[in-house]
């Protein structure tokens, strides 16, 4: 009978450990795990035109949006581009402060760490798609995360048309990987 007690024990200590284990597990790893589909996060700070800060179930993560790439302004030792403020402008009175629906891409995350993601508003608004729109942003198209490409690069062509933001303000905006310069004429 003793024998069966320190089975027991054993037994106890062991889903004791595991469990332990575990918990450490989940701490380390910042809380919860970032999920493969749609979820909600609440926007805690707006970066730049096209990376936010979200809380999501009690951590903060860094979104980069997919698909977009906004003149600099936070870059180091990068000057501020022509168009930059608007940009951020835009993406704060789009976002900040109000909770949005993230889409993770297939490739989830950048070099630098920041969950890349398509971004929606409460409405229902493709926040990447809106910076597009108003010409406060040029695409960018990184393989995998190319679901929204063709209809990305279609609605940059309308608002480079249009001369709409950066298209009509900026000299060197269709110089995709150039400084963006204020235009003289």
């Amino acid at each position: 009978m003793p024998l069966f007690r320190a089975d027991q024990r054993t037994a106890g200590i062991l889903l004791l450990t595991a469990l332990t284990v575990l918990a450490i597990a989940s701490l380390s790893c910042g809380g919860s795990a970032i999920p493969d589909g749609p979820f909600s996060a609440q926007v805690v700070r707006v970066v730049d035109g096209d990376t936010i800060i979200v809380n999501y179930q009690g951590s903060t993560e860094r979104v980069r949006y997919i698909g977009v790439d906004t003149p600099e302004s936070v870059k180091p030792n990068t000057p501020v581009q022509c168009y930059a403020k608007a940009a951020s402008h835009l993406n704060e009175t789009l976002v900040a402060g109000h909770r949005v629906t993230l889409t993770p891409g297939a490739e989830p995350r950048d070099r630098y760490g920041r969950l890349l993601a398509y971004v929606k508003t409460e409405r229902g608004l493709d926040v990447n798609a809106a910076l597009l729109s108003a010409g406060a942003a040029r695409t960018m198209s990184i393989s995998p995360n190319t679901e929204k490409a063709i209809e990305y690069a279609d609605l940059e062509a309308k608002a480079r048309n249009k001369q709409a933001g950066l298209w009509g303000l900026c000299a060197d905006a269709q110089n995709l990987g150039g400084p963006l310069v204020p235009s003289t004429g």
